[in-house]
């Protein structure tokens, strides 16, 4: 296990931004420090599945990193549900299985390309902060495939960050979000540089446009259950 301090982006990075082992040994920390409420996000939805918990209930939790998700999940069940981790950065993997180990906790963590490895079918599909890292084309076909690999009734639950359509609006949010970082440690430099090494490789919707495409993709049942800011979690039915 690891939880050191995220300075990523203190120093000049020699390559575009990925989740490599730099990231992911300091990537619980980037989490709490850099996403509004993470930790808060994570227990509403860890709430929400246990509200609906079953046993042999499947979980499966897209870009799962450091498996931190589903061992607090796991650590909460009363029941023998099934909880799978797909990731395709073996460094966030590598750190996860350390983790699960060391909670002495049953997780299967799967090394994969979430565009084209299989899902099987799930009662759970969860994505926190990871379609805003796959490439617009290819946005609805995934959740697509996040809606077939659910039973009937099954819960797709996702959090991303947005933009707004009144620029000014988006202006004032985002100023408002780079005011938590700094109240968080990060510096103006940091701040700047991770912008930058985010640009074109994380490109959030609006609001309207993740329902939207949720609709596109078969779910009828599209609700926003968190925000704070330009941070949004949704919670969608498969009928």
């Amino acid at each position: 296990m690891n939880n050191k301090k995220d300075n990523v982006f203190a120093q000049e990075l020699e390559k575009q931004f990925e989740f490599d082992e730099s990231v992911a040994t300091v990537f619980d920390d980037m989490l709490s420090r850099s996403v509004p409420f993470y930790d808060e996000v994570q227990k509403l939805i860890i709430s929400l599945i246990l509200k609906q918990q079953d046993d042999n209930k499947k979980v499966l939790d897209l870009g799962s990193s450091t498996a931190k998700f589903l061992i607090d999940l796991h650590c909460q069940m009363s029941k023998k549900m099934t909880l799978k981790g797909i990731d395709n950065s073996e460094a966030m993997l590598v750190q996860a299985r350390a983790k699960c180990k060391a909670y002495g906790v049953n997780i299967e963590l799967e090394y994969g390309d979430i565009i084209t490895c299989e899902f099987g079918i799930q009662d759970f599909i969860v994505a926190n902060y990871t379609l805003q890292f796959i490439r617009p084309i290819q946005r609805v076909s995934l959740v697509k495939k996040i809606y077939d690999s659910l039973e009937n009734g099954g819960v797709f639950l996702f959090s991303e960050k947005v933009v707004f359509d009144e620029k000014k609006l988006d202006k004032i949010m985002i100023d408002i979000y780079y005011d938590h970082k700094k109240a968080q440690g990060y510096s103006t430099y940091e701040i700047a540089k991770k912008r930058e090494a985010l640009e074109n490789v994380l490109v959030p919707y609006t609001i309207s446009e993740n329902i939207q495409m949720c609709k596109e993709a078969g779910f009828s049942k599209i609700n926003t259950v968190f925000q704070w800011a330009n941070f949004v979690t949704f919670i969608a039915y498969k009928s």
